[in-house]
């Protein structure tokens, strides 16, 4: 879940609701029959024009579900001085917001105020890793929209410097365990990172060494070519894995390579625990996608909203 700045290794707790407040994977069976199909359409519209989207649904999830639960807090819009997190740093490159509004609007024709923007976004995620590739299953529903989104909450989210410490309390903080960390971190296997966020380990790694160690040397060469030490090109990066818009386990087999983007990823091979958690998902395709759906489920059950939004933009 790329971020585009360091941040300080900062935590505000917010009180979560317990996991399992109402939700269920029929919440909308009565009110809201076409709810599924509708959202699927309008990933699968999405994804026939850009390819980038089922990565840009997933982060912007997981990101969501980060700050104060699944509670749609993302989606909403800056208004004046008081900055929304969409606009704090580490999501300032989340996009495809389109593709929620699309479904919310088809939404609210059909069965008008019913479907919270948080359980679109659940779902969105969802149909994102099925239409690459990877497995499905069944979202529990029932979430309800916040109406809080602050930017300076965002330096809670996982950077990409973290080291295991960090990315263990951070998750922890979450109810989130040690295998839902490295689960979860297979997330990588779509998408794309900008340069600012992988810097740190191709350029003045240390005071003696330039690159980190611990990458592969010729893919740290490729890196170094891509984001020259003053890069001056916006959008200059590196997919995150070999096959970025598949949803396989390649993510894992090229970190045991030394040929992972980001420090949070090569800290997943410090621990015993990790390491091994790791070997088993780059070994085993089925394995990771049963830990990963695992993982999601449990993740996207922290809830924390109050309200349906109309719109998935603004406060009602």
């Amino acid at each position: 879940m790329e971020a585009i700045v360091a941040l300080a290794f900062a935590f505000l707790v917010f009180p979560f609701s317990s996991p399992a407040q109402a939700l269920s994977s029929n919440y909308y069976d009565h009110t809201c029959p076409q709810l599924e199909s509708i959202v699927r359409s309008a990933v699968q519209k999405a994804m026939s024009n850009d390819k980038t989207v089922p990565a840009a649904l997933l982060r912007m999830h997981f990101h969501d579900c980060f700050i104060r639960g699944c509670d749609a807090s993302v989606l909403l819009n800056s208004k004046g001085k008081s900055k929304a997190e969409k606009d704090g740093p580490p999501n300032i490159s989340l996009h495809a917001f389109y593709v929620i509004d699309n479904a919310k609007k088809a939404l609210e024709s059909k069965c008008p105020g019913i479907v919270s923007c948080a359980d679109i976004l659940a779902l969105a995620a969802r149909d994102a890793v099925a239409m690459s590739g990877g497995p499905s299953w069944e979202v529990p529903k029932g979430r309800k929209d916040g109406r809080i989104s602050l930017a300076s909450e965002t330096r809670q989210l996982p950077a990409p410097i973290f080291n295991i410490s960090q990315l263990k309390q951070n998750f922890a903080q979450r109810g989130l365990s040690i295998k839902d960390l490295v689960a979860l971190s297979g997330g990588h296997t779509l998408g794309f990172s900008h340069c600012s966020s992988f810097q740190n380990r191709i350029h003045n790694f240390n005071a003696t060494l330039d690159v980190d160690p611990t990458m592969n040397p010729s893919f740290a060469s490729k890196l170094r070519s891509v984001c020259p030490a003053h890069n001056k090109v916006k959008n200059a990066g590196s997919p995150l894995d070999s096959s970025n818009v598949i949803f396989d386990n390649a993510y894992y087999k090229l970190l045991l390579q030394g040929n992972s983007i980001f420090s949070s990823d090569q800290a997943l091979l410090t621990t015993p625990k990790t390491k091994a958690l790791v070997s088993k998902f780059a070994s085993s395709q089925k394995a990771f996608e049963k830990a990963f759906v695992e993982s999601m489920i449990k993740m996207s059950s922290l809830t924390g909203g109050q309200e349906i939004r109309l719109d998935c933009r603004v406060v009602r």
